[in-house]
């Protein structure tokens, strides 16, 4: 009877032992960059997201700028929040990615829970031009996709946060160009700004803005 049963809390102790290590193996996983890639490759993105072009041009801005502190003004359902966040695990750095739509914010969360990023990117709810003011400085990195006439109240909010060589980007500056024109304007003849117009993707026949903050 003994003997039965210490095989018996032997086998107990392996069957556990091997769950905790399925688990493991599973967390672990889905922070290999060959999961994340298939992720990627395979996210169901919508007309709000960006391009995987664009968002692999993201990645590298923050990569090579070395950012710390990210804003994202309008998160979609975190395509682009999932590319920089890669970015900023990598720097060790922090995303805090805005939108108005609960529904949005709660798809974010979800995606990066399943590539292992929510203690990365932070998910805030509510109208950016109010919960913006909240953000802590210094700020480094910047990317506006949200509602394109109020994209220089935006910056305005976050500029007295910005660090010297903060990049701040901005989408749809072709297609959009009328409804952020008091932007543009701004960005490109500041003299606190270099900024320069880029197409990172054909997909949507469209451009971004990348501004370098002087001074």
């Amino acid at each position: 009877m003994k003997r039965t049963h210490l095989t018996a809390v032997a086998l107990g102790l392996v069957v556990l032992t091997g769950a905790g290590l399925f688990v493991y193996a599973g967390e672990s996983n889905k922070m290999s960059p060959e999961f994340r890639k298939q992720f990627i490759d395979n996210f169901q993105r919508t007309s709000l997201n960006t391009t995987p072009g664009d968002a692999m041009m993201l990645r590298i801005l923050v990569e090579a700028s070395g950012a710390k502190r990210g804003v994202e003004v309008g998160t979609a359902s975190g395509f682009g929040a999932i590319n920089m966040g890669i970015a900023f695990e990598r720097t060790a750095g922090h995303l805090w990615t805005f939108d108005i739509d609960p529904k949005a914010v709660q798809e974010t969360q979800e995606n990066l829970r399943k590539v292992g990023l929510e203690k990365v990117v932070t998910c805030v709810e509510g109208d950016a031009l109010k919960t913006l003011q909240d953000v802590q400085g210094p700020i480094d990195f910047v990317f506006i996709d949200a509602v394109k006439r109020d994209y220089l109240k935006y910056l305005k909010i976050l500029e007295p946060k910005l660090k010297v060589g903060a990049v701040v980007v901005a989408d749809n500056v072709i297609k959009s160009a009328r409804a952020m024109k008091d932007y543009l304007d701004y960005v490109q003849t500041s003299p606190d700004y270099d900024t320069v117009l880029i197409r990172a993707s054909m997909e949507k026949d469209d451009g971004m803005t990348i501004s370098y903050k002087i001074k």
